[in-house]
């Protein structure tokens, strides 16, 4: 634990303990897994390639398990180093070793590299044949996936060429954004403050800091938005280039296929999020800006906490108490996956410079146990932010149930569960709260959900922007800039004033790096949320029970499947109206209260 410097402070914070994965960079372990995944590939590639469609089915079964423990050896490896280097970005050392394990690791990869591609080249009477032996039949989910790739796949030489140059092209530049955003500094009131600690006071009750804070995140993004601007042309530009190979026909549609979802769902997603901002942010925003005694907000006031709002610190026992009692209320076999990333070292919630900001949960490999990452600092958004991440940790646990190769669950399903444990969590912390407190948690919710559904679909309309452009030509800053406002002004609404270096706050955003046209899955996630939840409070029998099912399918089966026993379809028109109208409820309300 690391003792919090500050008074008041949040109590002492854990940091995470890795030795389940391999006790240190240099353990004698994590050198022999590699050397072993190195054999055991050569041995696939000299036993299989180009015999894979001859393989009778329990040879095919016996070639995709070894092929599922190679890379599973590989993938714990690579967590482990994404780990190590995510607890402190600044570290040459930890970057090196970093660069060094995902060198190996992908030429290992490269070695197996043929594996998916003849399976997708495989004959439909061919692999079903295969199929009738129940060792190659429990791969069925992955082999159908793999299949959906069929239309976009290359020659292994021309494959092998993306693979092996992604390493000095996409993850060498993501790399430099990442170490980048660790190292930038952000003075307010005479202290030089890191990325987290800065967009933390955004929500500070103290105006003036708030205004501090944002101006400097402004004034020092404005100071490397060349930089930044450079990353953002050359990954769109490399996007551009494999999307052009591979044959995809918008930028959005490789995204959307390893989604597992329709182009028209999330295209209706999209239009009826876009739709609905007058009715939401709009409203919601300008109702804000009356609390607050003002004809509008300035930017840096969107998330200012409401008059009256308790603004005490959160310690860390509280928030796990909090989120736990929530998770346990609805099934006590979620609170006890959920216990064992505290009782067992899974989490690393303390403050540190160089420390990835943010959060995330990493889902490293069956064989070992997921690990949450964020930066706890006491706010109830970071109580929800641990809910929402804790709900990611129980859904990779239960979902590596199905193995390496198929617990991987698409983006859009697997914000489901974490933006549910956020769900539990709100409506725990609602059933317990005074009267007087009751319209500000609701106010609370609504700006994450907000933030949840009308920002990150903003996010998504600027990366389409975006690419579509540059496709065109090189994007200018400005131009760039120019991009941001315009969705932002849309989506937020003429109660907020977005002026000054506001425009450069696109720069910071690491999903538009890290995973191109991710974010529409958090809209996705919090929509179908509100439509599980109504299930659920509708007292429908055997929900929790469904849910975990649902979570432990992994990615075994597709959105529709999933959601069939709570009688739900993402993929009718007005589902996504469902999931808007609890928002809009809630605003209703808090007018009412006002």
């Amino acid at each position: 634990m690391t003792d919090q410097p500050i008074p008041g402070g949040p109590g002492a914070l854990p940091e995470w303990n890795l030795a389940e994965l391999y006790p240190a960079p240099d353990s004698p372990a994590l050198a022999a897994d590699l050397d072993r995944a190195e054999r055991d590939a050569t041995v696939l590639r000299e036993r299989w390639k180009g015999r894979l469609a001859a393989a009778g089915g329990a040879a095919f079964g016996r070639a995709l398990a070894s092929f599922e423990a190679v890379s599973e050896t590989v993938a714990r490896a690579e967590s482990f180093a994404q780990l190590l280097h995510a607890a402190d970005l600044g570290d040459p050392d930890t970057a090196r070793f970093y660069q060094s394990i995902r060198e190996r690791a992908t030429a290992i990869t490269g070695e197996v590299l043929f594996f998916s591609l003849e399976i997708a080249r495989m004959e439909d009477d061919e692999l079903e044949a295969k199929l009738a032996d129940p060792g190659a039949a429990r791969y069925r989910p992955w082999l159908r996936d793999i299949r959906l790739t069929r239309p976009y796949r290359l020659a292994e030489e021309a494959e092998r060429l993306f693979h092996v140059k992604r390493l000095t092209g996409r993850a060498a530049w993501t790399r430099l954004f990442d170490e980048t955003m660790a190292a930038l500094r952000f003075p307010v009131e005479g202290r030089e403050l890191t990325a987290q600690e800065a967009f933390h006071l955004l929500s500070d009750p103290d105006g003036a800091r708030r205004r501090e804070a944002a101006e400097s995140v402004g004034r020092v993004l404005a100071e490397n938005v060349r930089l930044f601007a450079l990353i953002a042309n050359t990954l769109a530009k490399d996007k551009e280039i494999e999307d052009g190979w591979r044959g995809y026909e918008t930028p959005q549609a490789a995204r959307h296929l390893a989604n597992r979802v329709e182009t028209g769902v999330v295209d209706a997603l999209t239009e009826a999020v876009t739709d609905a901002c007058p009715r939401l942010s709009h409203r919601y925003y300008a109702l804000k800006a009356r609390w607050l005694g003002v004809d509008a907000l300035e930017y840096w006031d969107r998330n200012a906490p409401l008059p009256g709002a308790d603004d005490s610190v959160i310690r860390w026992d509280e928030a796990r108490d909090i989120v736990l009692d929530a998770y346990g209320a609805f099934s006590p076999a979620m609170r006890g996956i959920a216990a064992r990333f505290f009782d067992d070292r899974r989490i690393d919630a303390a403050l540190r410079p160089g420390k990835s900001p943010g959060a995330f949960s990493h889902s490293t490999v069956p064989s070992a146990h997921p690990y949450i990452l964020l930066n706890y600092q006491g706010r109830p958004r970071d109580v929800m932010t641990l809910a929402h991440e804790l709900g990611h940790g129980v859904h990779q646990v239960l979902a590596g149930r199905q193995g390496h190769l198929m617990a991987e669950t698409p983006l859009t399903l697997a914000e489901t569960a974490s933006v549910f444990g956020e769900m539990l969590t709100f409506r725990a912390l609602l059933d317990r709260a005074r009267p007087e407190q009751r319209p500000l948690l609701l106010a609370a919710k609504v700006e994450d959900m907000l933030n949840t559904v009308i920002r990150q679909i903003a996010f998504y309309r600027f990366e389409s922007r975006v690419h579509e452009e540059r496709r065109r030509e090189e994007l200018t800053a400005d131009r760039l800039c120019e991009i941001w406002l315009d969705v932002q002004r849309e989506s937020l609404g003429p109660a907020i004033r977005l002026g000054g270096d506001y425009r450069y706050y696109w720069s910071y955003i690491p999903h538009f790096v890290h995973s191109p046209f991710y974010v529409y899955a958090y809209a996705f996630g919090d929509c179908l949320v509100n439509a599980l939840y109504a299930v659920f409070e509708g007292g429908a029998p055997g929900f929790a029970e469904n849910y975990l099912r649902m979570l432990e399918a992994g990615g075994t089966l597709r959105h529709r499947e999933l959601l069939a026993p709570f009688g739900l379809d993402a993929g009718e028109p007005s589902f996504w109206a469902r999931g808007l109208a609890v928002i809009e409820g809630m605003i209703d309300e808090l007018e009412d209260a006002a």
